[in-house]
């Protein structure tokens, strides 16, 4: 599931190095994981519950 999707890190990761940065994939849903350990778990939102986050930043 998670592997067969396009993921994308954050512009703002550029200054941190591999080690501090996430990775989402935005499909039907959010799908949010950690780039150092791609194969590990995966925090799952849906679209509204995605949409409600971003806005909250």
């Amino acid at each position: 599931m998670a592997a067969e999707r396009t993921w994308r890190k954050s512009s703002y990761s550029d200054g941190g190095g591999p080690e501090s940065c996430v990775e989402v994939s935005l499909a039907q849903d959010a799908l949010v994981r950690d780039t150092k350990n791609a194969s590990g778990d995966v925090l799952a939102f849906s679209t509204t519950a995605w949409r409600a986050l971003i806005n909250s930043l």
